[in-house]
C-alpha cells in the first residue's frame, strides 16, 4: 500500500511506520484465521452433516437387515405348517350319504340296547379305522382276564417307543408306578395310550398274547369285521364297523368296572413327587341332560373323531356309535342332535334304519383273526373306493337340531 509523501513528511518516519505496521497487522494472519473460522466450522459441519448420513444409512442398511430376517422366518415358519391329513372316510365321500340329522359322522348308529330295534343308521356297514375306540376291547380283555386289580405296573421304554408315533403325548414318564386299576382308569378315561400299553406288555405271554386275546374276543361276540394290531388304536390298521362296535359297547357295559372307570370325570394319580391330574376325554360326561353308562372316545387322523356310548335316552337304554366325525366337536354336536331328536320323535321300529349289507372296507381289507377250529374268512377281492351312499327313511316330523358352527 502507497503513502503519500507529504503524509510521509507530515507524520515523520517513525509515524509512518507505525501506520503501516497496524495496517500489516489488520489484513496479516490473525485476521485470515479470523476469517477462516466460519469455513473451517462450515466444513466440519459438513463432514459431520455426512458422518450423520452415513450412520443413518448404516442404520436404515441395518434394520433392512434384521427385518428381511425376520420376514423371512416369518415366511419360513408358515410355510412349514403341516396341512391336517384327511381321514380315509372323508376321502372315500363317506359323509355325503344321507341322514335325517344332517349329521357330520361318517358313520352313525343307534339301537335300543333291550331289543335291538334300530332307530337310526348311517353307513352302519363300512369297516374303518377306529383310533382309541381299541381301548374299549383292551379293557374287556384285562378285566376278563382277571388279572389282580391292584398289581403295581410300571411303565417302560417298550411303552414309550410303541406309543410315540404320530405324535400321541402323555404325562407317564418311563419308571411312572400305577395299579393295574389305575392304569385302566387312565385308558379308557383319559384314553392314555402308555397307559393301555402297559397293560397289554404286562398281560400273560406278553403284547403279542394280548393282541392276540383282543382279536380272539371278537370272533367270540361275532365281530366278523374288526381286527386289531394293537391294544392303543394308533394303529390305523385297528378297524370295525358301526354293527360290531355295537356289539363290543354291550358286552364292555356288562362289566360295572369298565362302565364306572369310563364315565369317571377326572382323576389323580401319583407320577414320580407330584400329584397329576388327568381328565375325561368326553365332556357329555359331566352334562347333567347326559345319563351316560359307558363311553369311549377316539381320534387320529385316518379315523377322524370318534364316539361310542351307552345311555339313557327317551326311556331307552340305547347304543350310540359315531364314526369319523369332522370337525373337534362335531361328534358332540351329532350326539346332541341325536338326543334332542329322540326326545320328540315318535318312533315306529325300523323307521330310520339303513338296510344292512355286506360289510364296505375302506383301506386295507380286514382279515378277522380265525378262531381255534375255525376257518378265516376271506378278504374281498377289491375294495370299493367309495361306499355306495345310504339313505335312511326319514320319521314323520322328525325335527332338525340346529347345526353348530
Amino acid at each position: 500500500m502507497g503513502w503519500p509523501v507529504h503524509k510521509i513528511k507530515s507524520m515523520g518516519i517513525r509515524g509512518a511506520l507505525t501506520c503501516l505496521l497496524v495496517a500489516a497487522l489488520a489484513h496479516g494472519p490473525a485476521a485470515h484465521a479470523k476469517d477462516s473460522k466460519p469455513a473451517k466450522t462450515a466444513v466440519s459441519k459438513a463432514k459431520a452433516g455426512a458422518g450423520s448420513a452415513k450412520s443413518t444409512a448404516a442404520t436404515r442398511k441395518a434394520s433392512s437387515k434384521v427385518s428381511s430376517k425376520v420376514s423371512s422366518k416369518v415366511t419360513r415358519t408358515v410355510a412349514a405348517r403341516p396341512v391336517p391329513s384327511r381321514s380315509i372316510g372323508h376321502l372315500a365321500g363317506l359323509q355325503q350319504a344321507e341322514d335325517p340329522l344332517d349329521l357330520k359322522s361318517s358313520v352313525a348308529l343307534v339301537i335300543d340296547q333291550d331289543t335291538d330295534e334300530v332307530l337310526l343308521s348311517k353307513n352302519p356297514e363300512v369297516v374303518l379305522p377306529i383310533a382309541s375306540i381299541t381301548k374299549l376291547m383292551t379293557a374287556l380283555v384285562v378285566t376278563e382276564a382277571r388279572l389282580p386289580m391292584d398289581e403295581m405296573l410300571t411303565v417302560a421304554q417298550a411303552d414309550v417307543d410303541a406309543t410315540a408315533a404320530g405324535g400321541a403325548r402323555s404325562r407317564l414318564r418311563v419308571g411312572t408306578s400305577l395299579s393295574r386299576n389305575e392304569m385302566l382308569h387312565l385308558a379308557l378315561m383319559s384314553s392314555e395310550n402308555r397307559a393301555a400299553h402297559v397293560l397289554g406288555r404286562t398281560y400273560p405271554g406278553g403284547i403279542d398274547s394280548f393282541v392276540a386275546a383282543m382279536n380272539v374276543k371278537a370272533g367270540l361276540l361275532g365281530m366278523s369285521d374288526t381286527r386289531y394290531v394293537e391294544p392303543t388304536g394308533l394303529s390305523s390298521d385297528n378297524q370295525s364297523s358301526a354293527q360290531d362296535l355295537a356289539r363290543l359297547v354291550r358286552a364292555a357295559s356288562e362289566h360295572p368296572i369298565i362302565r364306572d372307570l369310563s364315565t369317571s370325570s377326572d382323576a389323580v394319580v401319583p407320577v414320580g413327587r407330584r400329584q397329576v391330574q388327568f381328565r375325561t376325554t368326553n365332556g357329555l360326561v359331566r352334562n347333567p341332560e347326559w345319563d351316560i353308562g359307558l363311553q369311549k372316545t377316539g381320534y387320529i387322523s385316518a379315523a377322524g373323531r370318534c364316539l361310542v356310548m351307552q345311555t339313557q335316552l327317551a326311556g331307552r337304554k340305547l347304543i350310540m356309535v359315531l364314526l369319523d366325525s369332522a370337525g373337534k366337536y362335531s361328534r358332540i354336536g351329532d350326539a346332541e342332535r341325536i338326543r334332542k331328536w329322540l326326545a320328540t320323535a315318535p318312533f315306529v321300529p325300523s323307521a330310520v334304519a339303513a338296510p344292512v349289507s355286506s360289510p364296505v372296507r375302506m383301506g386295507p381289507a380286514v382279515v378277522p383273526v380265525a378262531l381255534p377250529g375255525a376257518s378265516a374268512p376271506q378278504a374281498p377281492a377289491s375294495v370299493p373306493a367309495v361306499a355306495p351312499a345310504l339313505a335312511p327313511a326319514l320319521l314323520p316330523a322328525a325335527p332338525v337340531a340346529d347345526q353348530p358352527r
